[in-house]
């Protein structure tokens, strides 16, 4: 194993860029129509509620590499993208529907009473959420979209099977080419447990920062 780390370290380190290419991509897409969804379900508009009902029901019911399948080929018979980006969509699509609910329920957590606070100085509702309600919103949802992105760099692993040469494709293509499959996908696996380990201790001391900063102001 350790003669396929030294060996292969280049094809990794180039697919490790790909793979956090992939995630950070699809997750900011993901987030941008994700707050899209979240204030559907907000809304007051029936039918708004129940696209975004079905949206998430059908999402979180259906298995991501079904989903990837699709959308990968579906996205291509309508408008030429690379493979890279065909992926980043159809992972962006699927981390839409959990960034949508992590979103929904951090601006349902802003207690209402500041909302009214607003409206009384006389801002407008949609004022008020820019200024008032958003900014905490994104604050408290910054612990949850961390784990979203973990997550969603893990799942990234199944755009291998449309083409990619991201960790797990480069993984595939090393096994077939030395034969030493059991070793080569022990080795990619401790590549992800590095990413994971460096992004969860980075969470980490973020929320640190945020409770820190918590604590002061409420002071």
């Amino acid at each position: 194993m350790l003669e396929i780390l030294f060996s292969s370290y280049p094809v990794f380190l180039k697919a490790t860029v790909i793979t956090l290419e992939l995630t950070m991509f699809s997750l900011l897409i993901g987030c941008a129509i994700g707050l899209i969804f979240a204030f559907f379900r907000l809304s007051n508009a029936r039918l708004l509620i129940s696209l975004a009902h079905l949206y998430i029901a059908v999402i979180r019911g259906t298995p991501l590499i079904v989903q990837l399948a699709i959308l990968y080929f579906g996205i291509s018979s309508i408008v030429t993208l690379s493979q890279f980006w065909a992926g980043v969509f159809a992972l962006a699509i699927h981390n839409e529907a959990y960034i949508a609910e992590i979103f929904r329920g951090s601006i349902q957590s802003i207690d209402r009473g500041q909302t009214e606070a607003a409206r009384s100085l006389g801002m407008n509702q949609f004022l008020a959420m820019r200024r008032i309600i958003l900014p905490q919103a994104f604050r408290r949802a910054i612990p949850p979209l961390g784990n979203q992105f973990i997550i969603g760099l893990k799942d990234s692993s199944l755009v291998a099977y449309v083409g990619m040469q991201e960790l797990w494709g480069a993984a595939l293509s090393e096994a077939a080419a030395n034969f030493q499959q059991l070793n080569t996908y022990i080795a990619v696996g401790l590549y992800y447990l590095t990413l994971v380990l460096l992004f969860s201790y980075l969470l980490h001391k973020l929320e640190l920062r945020m409770d820190a900063k918590a604590g002061a102001g409420a002071k």
